[in-house]
């Protein structure tokens, strides 16, 4: 059906001009529905085209490596076939500098994904360069087998970060080891064995952390363990609205009817990202970390995509909903595109550990940590939470106005530059638009700018750039958006 939409949609919007498909598996993040086309009637668009990119005062050098058919052909001979990429004909990404990238040809790209919501600072931010590079020349590896003042300065600035008595860091190498961590700790401490997580969530691709991931096209079908899957409290699409006391209730019931009345946990991303920016219901996680705490559980905040400052209207997501978890997980922006993860929590919860060696090889390695603490000096120099404040409600609200503009957009939601723009055919039914978001998305890369996708069907363009990401940028993205909902 899919495919027969995509058709009719492209003999529609370019006339009957050659159209080359792409169907694969997952419509989260690959390019299952993506397209391009190359017709004449595309040159005779009734649109006025967005203008150019912002000015930006950088030079790539020239690139002189292997071309992207070639990079592709050994990727798929060498590379796992579960390795996926964006658009029908992927590109071939050799240079960043903050916000933008570039391909093998030089042509700039406003990166409004950030390496899936991972460069914070920005793409080869010089201060966090310098300082990976001069640890890098004194010692990149030894572990904590042995003292290094890296590792204790990263952890004592992270700590200082946290509300509450969250003063106990543990470094790992990923969001699903972190979230892996954590679940390990819930379970320690409490003396329980059940996991509740909310419906829509992705909390990681491990053979543990999978159980808590609830999207389907994330999930292998193996044992998940102890895992409850609860109503996801999404205003948009969720059987309750936004009212948080209904799908607490669900929470409480579920543990009366489900479980044996005790939890080891919940943990809950504060705006889902995988799943759509999809933020909670107002006043959700207050409820239901009373519900767990009730029942014997522990609450944990999986601040990997949220964290920072990214929200914009506080440094931490779990904050925009009044709560101080018990355990705190983080990855992607801690290090700006380092291999890096955390989990923090108190010293009461962390002691359970300390029963047995819990060890990391390379978690808080002295590379790690000096580019670590780097990206928490320049999100505070260069006020980086302020900005994204600024420039997010800035974005925001030129979305909506389009969202008056256009039916296709049934919904934009979000905050700073954590943003989702939810695609529908029917704004009452709420129908996912998932061949116009294919089309779309593809626009948008010939138009410059490079967007992720979300949701369960893919419908969702997920706006979460670097965090250097200014308004003129917003102002292309939109009227680029604009101008490709135009040509629908």
């Amino acid at each position: 059906m899919a495919m027969m939409l995509q058709r009719k949609l492209l003999r529609r919007t370019f006339g009957e001009g050659k159209a080359i498909l792409n169907f694969n598996s997952n419509p989260i993040l690959s390019p299952c529905t993506s397209f391009s086309t190359v017709t004449s009637a595309a040159a005779t668009q009734s649109h006025d085209a967005p203008r150019q990119l912002p000015p930006f005062d950088y030079q790539p050098k020239p690139y002189n490596g292997p071309s992207a058919d070639q990079i592709l052909e050994k990727r798929k001979k060498f590379l796992g076939p579960s390795l996926f990429y964006y658009y029908q004909k992927p590109l071939n990404i050799v240079e960043g500098k903050m916000q933008y990238l570039y391909d093998e040809n030089g042509r700039r790209y406003l990166d409004a994904f950030a390496g899936i919501v991972t460069v914070s600072c920005g793409h080869c931010h010089p201060e966090v360069l310098n300082a990976i590079t001069e640890q890098n020349k004194l010692l990149q590896h030894a572990t904590t087998i042995y003292l290094h003042h890296a590792i204790s300065d990263f952890a004592e600035a992270l700590a200082s970060k946290m509300p509450g008595n969250l003063k106990v860091v543990y470094f790992v190498n990923s969001g699903s080891e972190a979230n892996e961590l954590a679940m390990l700790m819930a379970r320690l401490y409490s003396g329980n064995l059940g996991m509740i997580s909310l419906r829509n969530a992705y909390h990681g691709g491990s053979s543990s952390t999978i159980g808590l991931t609830a999207l389907n096209t994330w999930k292998y079908p193996i044992p998940e363990g102890e895992i409850h899957h609860v109503i996801n409290p999404d205003p948009f699409r969720g059987v309750f609205g936004s009212d948080a006391t209904r799908y607490a209730k669900d929470v409480q019931d579920h543990i009366e009817y489900g479980t044996s009345g005790k939890v080891a946990g919940l943990i809950a991303e504060t705006i889902q990202g995988v799943g759509g920016a999809v933020e909670l219901a107002p006043g959700y996680l207050k409820q239901v970390y009373d519900i767990v705490r009730k029942a014997g559980g522990v609450c944990i905040a999986d601040e990997v995509q949220t964290g920072f400052g990214r929200t914009g209207s506080h440094y931490w997501g779990f904050e925009t909903q009044g709560v101080i978890p018990d355990i705190v997980t983080m990855a992607k922006g801690i290090g700006n595109g380092l291999p890096l993860g955390a989990v923090v929590t108190t010293p009461e919860i962390a002691h359970v550990m300390a029963q047995k060696i819990q060890f990391n090889t390379f978690g808080g390695n002295p590379v790690c940590s000096a580019g670590g603490l780097a990206v928490l000096r320049v999100i505070d120099k260069e006020k980086r939470q302020a900005h994204c404040a600024d420039v997010g409600s800035h974005l925001i609200g030129r979305l909506r106005s389009l969202q008056d503009k256009h039916d296709i957009i049934g919904d934009v939601r979000g905050r700073g530059l954590m943003v989702g723009v939810e695609l529908v055919t029917d704004r009452k039914e709420k129908t996912p638009a998932k061949a116009e978001t294919a089309i779309l998305f593809e626009k948008m890369r010939e138009l410059g700018v490079l967007l992720g996708k979300g949701g369960l069907h893919g419908n969702v363009f997920r706006i979460k750039p670097p965090m250097c990401f200014t308004k003129d940028d917003a102002d292309y993205l939109v009227d680029a958006l604009d101008y490709a909902m135009s040509e629908l």
